[in-house]
């Protein structure tokens, strides 16, 4: 057995040897550090930052800048990993707070591990997997968001900073604001807007909205993006630190500009001793979690987009971003005067029209039915606080479209639905949207499918 491992390992180190070479070569580095910078780790959960991060603290800290690491929540939720660690089984809320605290005294150790000082924590409290639908719905004077296994409606962690706030977007994004209006950061790392985790995703939005209600009070850090959960991503599975860890093939035509910090054996072997910290979650996980533990750490995120307002024309199709040709072969009458042929690769494009977002979705060549989409817009206006903003989802199904701004359905006019063969267009009003100068907008598909490239919040400016 033992046999058959050290040739299956000598044979992948073969297959992806001249592959890793041309990636090293195209590859850009993550920016060296200096004495003078100030990095923010961002980490949803207990583990992430050691997970996506540790080689990044451990060169910050051998550069002599300062490292500050800010928790969202405190891990919480996993039931599973829960059993696994207690080796009992509970329904108690108690129990799943008390996991919290344990995630929390974890992440103490593995930080101390990589030379960053408890002090240097920063502990939120907030609920595992349920930020995203704080940022989502839960503002103003809706109810406080209530914990899936926790039952609570606020932070219950004594010890954590926001101790009793409760479970709402201006908690959250005040907290925010605050640490890096305090730290003024000059590098941030934080998880990536295609993670296929919520709390992953929700933390790089609150962060966007947050930089960008700071963006005149203090300079504008670096953000790198780093991505933890996608499918079937990292292969193969358990330690493997002679391999290098590879963008996901899934996001081949993403426009992600990767980066990576590549790892001396002394730094990978404390990562690996950092992850091995977070027994609560080893126990049930280690085959995934020491997967990252590997000769590079990666980063990268979609590029920012521009759009131009544009009057619709018939004799003109409106400049898309980023978007196939998914009308070719439709009739005249499927095709709406201003959603004409466009150029360009892709399978989600956007365009402001009239004074309308436009969003158009491919669907799969293979599926037959009619594509199924969840679609988020988040508009940030420079004149409205971002509570009072709308957070509109819409679902389409079967060729009719829901239109919600947060737990609330509404009816908004002017927002209609185009339909074809190979996809859809929804218009959608500025106004409905609030006005927005910035968006912050995810395309998901059910019953059809898009690739995990075109899936991933994307940062719209609206010039």
């Amino acid at each position: 057995m033992l046999r058959k491992k050290i040739i299956l390992t000598l044979l992948v180190i073969y297959l992806t040897a001249g592959r890793g070479l041309a990636w090293a070569q195209e590859m850009g580095k993550i920016e060296a550090f200096t004495q003078l910078d100030r990095v923010l780790i961002l980490a949803p959960h207990p583990d992430d930052e050691s997970i996506a991060c540790a080689g990044i603290i451990q060169q910050a800290k051998k550069a002599g800048a300062e490292v500050r690491v800010l928790y969202l929540t405190n891990g919480d939720n996993n039931e599973f990993a829960f059993i696994v660690y207690e080796k009992r089984l509970t329904f108690k809320k108690g129990e799943f707070i008390h996991m919290g605290q344990v995630r929390r005294q974890e992440a103490v150790k593995a930080m101390k591990l990589l030379g960053v000082d408890e002090n240097k924590l920063v502990f939120l409290g907030y609920p595992d997997f349920g930020t995203f639908a704080i940022f989502s719905k839960y503002w103003q004077k809706n109810k406080p968001f209530r914990s899936m296994l926790t039952r609570v409606t606020s932070v219950p962690y004594k010890n954590d900073l926001s101790f009793g706030a409760p479970y709402i977007g201006e908690s959250i994004l005040n907290d925010l604001d605050k640490i890096i209006l305090d730290y003024k950061p000059t590098k941030i790392f934080v998880s990536h807007p295609a993670d296929l985790n919520v709390d992953h995703r929700a933390l790089y939005l609150f962060l966007q909205i947050s930089l960008r209600g700071l963006r005149n009070k203090i300079p504008q850090p670096k953000v790198y993006a780093y991505l933890v959960h996608t499918k079937g991503w990292p292969k193969p599975r358990h330690y493997h630190p002679e391999l290098k860890l590879e963008p996901p093939k899934s996001f081949a035509d993403s426009q992600i500009n990767w980066s990576r910090l590549d790892l001396t054996p002394e730094a990978l072997e404390r990562k690996h001793q950092s992850i091995l910290c977070y027994k609560s979650q080893t126990q049930s996980s280690a085959f995934y979690l020491l997967s990252f533990a590997r000769a590079n750490e990666l980063f990268g995120d979609y590029p920012e987009i521009e759009l131009s307002r544009q009057v619709s024309l018939k004799e003109r199709a409106p400049a898309f971003f980023g978007f196939s040709k998914m009308y070719a072969g439709s009739s005249a009458e499927d095709v709406p005067a201003d959603d004409n042929l466009i150029e360009g690769e892709g399978e989600v494009g956007y365009a402001i029209v009239d004074n309308c977002l436009l969003i158009r979705a491919a669907k799969d060549k293979g599926l037959t039915r009619r594509l199924n989409l969840i679609l988020y817009i988040f508009g940030f206006s420079d004149k409205t606080d971002f509570a009072s903003m709308p957070k509109i989802r819409v679902l389409t199904r079967r060729g009719k479209f829901r239109v919600y701004d947060g737990k609330r359905m509404i009816n908004p006019e002017g927002t209609r639905l185009n339909l074809s063969p190979d996809g859809l267009v929804l218009h959608i009003p500025l106004a409905i949207l609030g006005n927005p100068d910035f968006i912050l907008t995810s395309v998901r598909a059910y019953g059809g499918k898009l690739s995990p490239a075109a899936t991933g919040f994307r940062r719209i400016v609206i010039k």
